[in-house]
């Protein structure tokens, strides 16, 4: 299991703050554009108040000192105040005025106040500024002001600290809050259906080790049940799969000694066929043919109860010549009136196993004649990145319930006495060479099966092979 710092239950904390902060960026940036401009109208609203007081003096004068004190006040270096239809009554000091920037309030945008405010907090140093306004004591009266800006970044920098501070508290609040609900609707939860998994995989065969449904509805409740319902269904398959291994292993050692002993049969039943009682050469024929099919299901028994088919001996091989070869053999074996087509492409060459391959096609034509075929064709050629060879015979077709069980052991048999085997293991050895093995059709017309072997385990051939 991982540890808390690395488990989700950490990357949900540090999710949380991270995305509480990026809240508090995305509101802190139009906050401090409208800081700014409520500390500058407040200025000018000030300024308003301070020129009033020329208003009152007959020739809209004051001592030198009360101005001083009228800018003090209000924090600005000088202050112009203008009336529709009136003159412009200022206060100034005496001091030359540097103005380093000049701002319009009367119709500002946002992204301008944004803009205006970030300034302000990047460029340090001495600076005034000249902010032109309507008075938010009078709309109709123009109020201009030039005032220091190192007051308003100190201002804006502490609005800025309690902005973090607040956002700090905030984010510590909601991630703490949204990691106790996770950790307690999905962390947990996960936690167990993890530990349950990993215990299981100890020990599958242990029924104290599946998962028990809690009676939760919602997805992981699903995911709680289906993984329960898996954890049995597999535990039962690992349960018969170890009783059907022990009884392979006591099936193939029986086999293994009945081939021995039909062996000897075998040889002893040859001489039958030497007798001179006409009865006796009549049934030997069949006599030998039922032996030597009881050998070749201890062949196939023992064959399908190893682990797997060997790996293949690659090497360059003529397929027609190899089919060929299969098909004479089958005759042979066969007898009667039956026929082996062979058209595949003298010109294909590939790379395989000539003994696991001889064994498929063997393996399928044997099938298609003791089905009840008279013919069987071998056909081939390029489909795609794949060169397929399909087997096709006219026998009666495939039952509907050896299709469903098609390549499954001892189920796919369509003939009495079967065992399926055959398929099982020509799908096997196939899939040795990286091709596939798949029933193209079957009906009363015939059966079509497609092997498929790559274009990368094709040779070029220099001219074609010929075959007798």
């Amino acid at each position: 299991m991982p540890s808390v710092a690395k488990g989700l239950s950490a990357r949900l904390l540090v999710l949380t703050v991270g995305f509480v902060m990026l809240a508090e960026v995305l509101i802190y940036t139009p906050s401090i554009g409208r800081f700014r401009e409520s500390y500058l109208q407040e200025k000018l609203a000030a300024a308003h108040l301070a020129v009033l007081a020329l208003e009152a003096t007959p020739d809209q004068m004051v001592s030198p000192e009360l101005e001083l004190e009228l800018l003090s006040h209000v924090g600005a270096q000088s202050i112009a105040l203008t009336k529709p239809d009136s003159g412009k009554l200022m206060l100034m000091t005496e001091m030359p005025l540097d103005v380093a920037g000049s701002y319009d309030l009367s119709k500002p945008s946002a992204f301008e106040l944004i803009g205006d405010a970030l300034m302000v907090l990047t460029e340090g140093g001495e600076r005034q500024l000249r902010v032109i306004g309507p008075s938010p004591k009078d709309p109709e009266v123009l109020v201009e002001v030039v005032l220091d800006a190192a007051p308003l970044r100190a201002a804006m920098l502490d609005f800025s600290w309690r902005i973090l501070g607040l956002s700090l508290v905030i984010s510590g609040m909601t991630a703490a809050l949204v990691f106790l609900a996770l950790t307690w609707i999905m962390v947990r939860p996960m936690r167990r259906l993890t530990e349950s998994m990993i215990a299981f995989s100890g020990d599958p065969e242990d029924a104290h080790r599946v998962i028990r449904w809690r009676g939760r509805s919602d997805e992981i409740g699903v995911a709680q049940r289906e993984l329960g319902n898996l954890q049995e269904t597999l535990r039962a398959m690992l349960a018969q799969k170890n009783r059907l291994a022990a009884l392979g292993i006591a099936v193939s050692k029986i086999t293994h000694d009945l081939k021995n002993i039909l062996a000897t049969a075998r040889l002893v039943s040859d001489r039958l066929s030497d007798s001179e009682d006409p009865e006796v050469r009549r049934v030997a024929p069949t006599l030998l043919r039922s032996i030597d099919r009881a050998v070749n299901l201890c062949l196939q028994t023992l064959d399908f109860a190893k682990e797997g088919p060997s790996a293949p001996r690659f090497e360059t091989l003529c397929l027609k010549s190899l089919v060929q070869e299969v098909g004479e053999s089958l005759l042979v074996e066969e007898g009667g009136e039956r026929r082996w087509i062979n058209e595949v492409p003298a010109d294909k060459a590939l790379m395989g196993d000539p003994d696991q391959l001889f064994r498929v096609f063997h393996n399928l034509g044997r099938n298609a004649f003791e089905a009840g075929a008279r013919e069987v064709k071998i056909t081939g050629g390029m489909d795609g990145d794949y060169l397929a060879i399909d087997v096709v015979d006219d026998g009666p077709g495939l039952s509907e319930r050896a299709r469903d069980h098609l390549f499954q052991p001892f189920e796919a048999s369509s003939k009495p006495g079967g065992t399926g085997l055959g398929l099982a293991i020509s799908r096997d050895l196939v899939r040795a060479h990286g091709g596939w093995l798949d029933l193209v059709s079957s009906d009363a017309r015939g059966t079509r099966l497609r092997l498929r072997f790559p274009a990368q385990n094709l040779v070029a051939r220099q001219k074609p092979v010929a075959v007798a």
